[in-house]
């Protein structure tokens, strides 16, 4: 009777195992460069690990009112050719542009007239992030 009574006190004094903590699935966006300009440029090279690119562009500075235009272009740069048009605007505006395309090196060209400029690139880092709760001592 003794060993019944305390394997039955021992199981309920350890109780169940604590939940392990889900991981939840997380992006971080990490900022590959920042340009501005007025007219046509072209950026440096910048290297996209995952591919995801984020693209926020702002145009201000419309003269004369009506006529401005601006266009991003993702271009591989080990290629050269265009890989996407994310942008393609007239006028004044601001916005966000996502790219999804194979890890490599990009640069972007800006064919822009009439108008100023800018923006940047920013690159999804994925990844787990999982909550621990303190486990009792």
């Amino acid at each position: 009777m003794a060993v019944p009574l305390a394997a039955a006190l021992l199981a309920s004094a350890c109780g169940a195992p604590p939940a392990k903590a889900v991981p939840k699935e997380v992006a971080v966006w990490k900022n590959l460069g920042a340009w501005s300009g007025r007219g046509n440029a072209q950026t440096e090279s910048f290297l996209g690990l995952t591919g995801a690119l984020r693209m926020h562009w702002q145009t201000k500075n419309e003269a004369p009112k009506g006529t401005g235009t601006f266009r991003l272009i993702l271009q591989s740069s080990i290629s050269g050719r265009a890989l996407q048009e994310p942008v393609d605007e007239q006028g004044l505006g601001e916005g966000t542009a996502y790219v999804a395309e194979d890890p490599r090196v990009f640069y972007i060209s800006v064919e822009s007239a009439n108008l100023d400029w800018s923006f940047t690139v920013e690159e999804a880092l994925f990844g787990s992030h999982a909550d621990n709760p303190k486990e009792p001592h």
